[in-house]
């Protein structure tokens, strides 16, 4: 029965462990949206399940100290929602980051993004107006295109050296001309119309303004699109692995729970046996 409560509450102390990097997760995004991706409402989910492991694995590892059953049986019966809830929360992530990406350019080492290469959810709900004018907002006030500029021995930047550096999806698509238009360089954020004819309605929307940009492009919501991609892939990496063994340790811990409840079943029958194997005394 002690061993069962000492591996229960291993048990929890480990999920208790890897709650932390989820919530971490969850808290990271979140400051990734208050610079760059300046998608809100996506990391909420991840925080409120890491808080909830928290909460769990604490009232589990409690149970286990104090072998109070009803706790046990609480932290197993919640944890299995938490786990589903989880498993959901990946599919979904992967879902809705499922399409798109950046196009290779000749001669560039940074790629352009295309709104037509997203589909979805996500894709709908960033190109819709009303949330385009808050995330456009808050790419602006994060000031990422006003951070561009790079000097060499105080010298800024020529083309062909702008052109080798990697840049975000964000500062790619909302930042600087789309490729296509064939503008002239300047610096990172002023290009020079050629005057040519292109099929692309970003080239109309460009701005040498550095408030307007492209940040009302298609580009843009691509580049957005694009950085959320890439945040949410490196955490759902993280959220699989940590699924992965909590999905183990769960299995374990309902196998020690299973075990004490056993032992206390068996404990009075114990007894019984041992009350009955002692020898009589009889009295003369």
């Amino acid at each position: 029965m002690r061993s069962s409560n000492h591996l229960i509450g291993l048990l929890n102390f480990l999920t208790f462990l890897l709650s932390i990097p989820i919530l971490g997760g969850g808290i990271w995004l979140s400051s990734r949206a208050n610079n760059t991706d300046c998608l809100k409402f996506l990391q909420w989910p991840l925080i409120v399940i890491g808080v909830s492991i928290m909460v769990v694995s604490l009232a589990g590892f409690a149970g286990a100290c104090y072998r109070n059953t009803f706790l046990l049986w609480l932290y197993l019966f919640v944890m299995f929602f938490i786990i589903a809830a989880l498993i959901g929360f990946i599919i979904f992530a992967y879902a809705v980051t499922d399409k798109g990406g950046g196009r290779r350019l000749i001669n560039r080492s940074y790629s352009d993004y295309y709104l037509q290469d997203y589909s979805g959810w996500l894709k709908d709900r960033v190109a819709s107006d009303s949330y385009w004018n808050k995330i456009s907002s808050c790419v602006r006030d994060s000031k990422v295109c006003g951070k561009m500029g790079v000097t060499v021995n105080g010298v800024p930047e020529t083309a062909d050296m702008f052109y080798r550096r990697n840049l975000s999806p964000i500062q790619s698509g909302c930042c600087k001309a789309p490729t296509e238009c064939g503008f002239t360089y300047n610096n990172e954020t002023v290009w020079t119309s050629s005057g040519g004819v292109v099929s692309n309605t970003d080239c109309n929307l460009w701005s040498n303004d550095q408030s307007q940009l492209c940040y009302s492009c298609n580009s843009c919501k691509a580049g957005v699109l694009g950085s959320v991609k890439k945040s949410w892939r490196k955490v759902s990496v993280i959220n699989i692995v940590i699924l992965i063994i909590l999905v183990i340790v769960y299995v374990i811990g309902c196998a020690a729970f299973r075990n004490n409840r056993r032992i206390d079943n068996d404990e009075p029958y114990g007894q019984a046996r041992m009350t009955k194997s002692q020898p009589s005394h009889f009295h003369l």
